[in-house]
């Protein structure tokens, strides 16, 4: 079988570069290492569709990796958009930031519909085709209507919310109708899984066991598959990149204080405004600790063309600024502020070489911080993990100090906590969640989706038809001073090729 992954993003790691994202980091292992063809926007808009839609084809690994143009207005309607302004602030329980419009969904569906017709090429008989996350909800629908008849599966990488949450998304019935051409959806979480099959039994009228739908003559299954990490490697770069000459510089700079740190996107879903507010609240409460801790918050900006991201950049900034200025001396600040990403082995060597871990998502699918940080630990000494109940680690993280990120003193409770707990409970808590990682790998995440996608799912007689596919539909559209129409139908296959290295 040839595995044809698709992403919005592709990662093409630079030695010692950063790499944006936790779905990036996840599949660039496992593309290298199964031979797979990973599929994206080239993340240069072109002010048209070419025709030829591929920017590069190049081999990675066992795999090989490409990348598709796309047109710029659409592409923004798609990406800030409807992806950004709609979906996600909908998945991570957030409708009251919805901003979105139909134009915006038309972009959305034509990017999906364009990225279809890019993948025909890979439409070989063998062929099995996962597709990742809320930006191509729609594509198994469009793929299904050029002809594509191979396994098409879908795993989103963020939390599904419930029923009447997503129920605020403009178009959410036909979003999710289109959904039902895939074979196989995964989730991260049980809860995840709860709400997609509520959502289905109850908007779109589906009859099944939670797990197994019958739409027509085919199956569609729900399946949970919580992602993982490569522990071990993960470990073995910690271990290194606590010798190099800038950890030896950071170890000095904080005078002996210990040191709690996060790593996030800028986004709301993560609470860095309650993390940042409760570390305030923790030096108010025990002022002993001003000048023995501090806290190290890598914040990589995101989607500042989004009015919600500028905003929480600017309250970001002027939260540190007030804190730092109320609360820090001439020779200490509380809160270190970094605005830029770092590579894998350097987040590994932060990870290693600070005594306490701060994951306090409002809402999120996995956190694969959350994950490294444990990972990165040594094993004689660790460090403690403080994990928000919202995020999906904290279902396979258990031990870690687990917090309701919204109590403001209880998360601040915690963190003091977490720098005064003793060696051997310390010990204790990191070899439960060490285990834990260890029993549910990266890899196993990767091979389990793939060989689930494989397996023909039987048709029980005892799950009746509910609904059939209604095919999408979009208006002809003034824009840029062209009229954009419906995009191919099945059999207008526009792209030709082969997917050789």
């Amino acid at each position: 079988m040839t595995l044809i992954v698709v992403s919005n993003r592709v990662a093409r790691p630079v030695a010692d570069e950063p790499i944006e994202g936790g779905l990036a980091a996840a599949l660039l292992p496992a593309v290298q290492t199964c031979g797979a063809v990973w599929v994206g926007a080239s993340q240069r808009p072109q002010e048209t569709a070419a025709k030829e839609p591929f920017a590069t084809i190049e081999c990675y690994g066992a795999g090989t990796i490409a990348t598709v143009d796309m047109p710029a207005e659409e592409y923004r309607g798609f990406y800030e958009g409807f992806s950004n302004s709609a979906l996600w602030p909908a998945l991570h329980s957030r409708p009251d930031l919805i901003r979105t419009s139909s134009d915006e969904y038309s972009c959305y569906r034509e990017i999906n519909t364009l990225m279809a017709r890019a993948l025909i090429r890979f439409a070989k008989p063998d062929a099995a085709f996962w597709i990742h996350d809320y930006h191509y909800m729609a594509l198994g629908a469009d793929l299904r209507k050029l002809g594509v008849s191979q396994p098409i599966g879908f795993f989103l990488h963020t939390p599904f919310p419930t029923r009447g949450v997503f129920s605020s998304v403009p178009h959410h019935r036909e979003l999710m109708q289109a959904m039902l051409a895939y074979d196989l959806i995964g989730v991260q979480t049980e809860e995840d899984h709860a709400n997609l099959a509520e959502y289905f039994e109850h908007e779109l009228g589906l009859k099944g066991n939670g797990d197994l739908y019958k739409v027509g003559q085919r199956s569609i299954r729900i399946g949970t598959f919580p992602i993982g990490i490569d522990p071990a490697v993960f470990a073995e770069r910690a271990a290194k990149a606590v010798t190099r000459a800038e950890f030896i510089r950071l170890r000095t700079s904080l005078h002996g204080a210990r040191l709690a740190i996060g790593v996030d996107r800028v986004d709301y879903s993560k609470g860095l405004v309650n993390r940042f507010e409760a570390f305030d609240r923790l030096l108010q409460l025990r002022p002993a600790l001003k000048r023995t801790i501090a806290l190290l918050q890598i914040a990589v900006p995101s989607r500042l063309q989004v009015d919600a991201y500028q905003k929480l950049q600017t309250q970001l900034a002027a939260q540190v600024t007030e804190i730092n200025g109320r609360q820090g001396e001439i020779d200490w600040s509380p809160i270190r502020y970094l605005t830029k990403g770092f590579s894998q082995i350097r987040l590994a060597g932060f990870y290693r070489m600070v005594q306490v871990g701060l994951v306090t998502s409002l809402r999120d699918g996995m956190n694969l911080v959350a994950k490294e940080y444990v990972a990165a630990q040594d094993p004689s000494n660790p460090g403690v993990l403080v994990l928000s109940k919202f995020a999906g680690a904290a279902r396979q993280l258990d031990a870690a100090l687990l917090v309701n990120p919204h109590d403001i003193e209880g998360l601040a409770s915690a963190v003091g906590e977490a720098f005064s707990m003793p060696a051997d409970e310390r010990r204790e808590r990191w070899d439960a969640m060490m285990k834990a990682l260890e029993a549910a790998p990266l890899q196993a995440w990767f091979s389990d989706f793939v060989s689930a996608l494989r397996t023909p799912s039987l048709v029980p007689d005892a799950v009746p038809e509910a609904c059939t596919l209604l095919p999408f539909q979009p208006r002809a559209r003034e824009t840029g001073g062209r009229t954009l129409r419906p995009a191919a139908s099945a059999g207008q296959n526009l792209v030709n090729g082969d997917s050789r290295h």
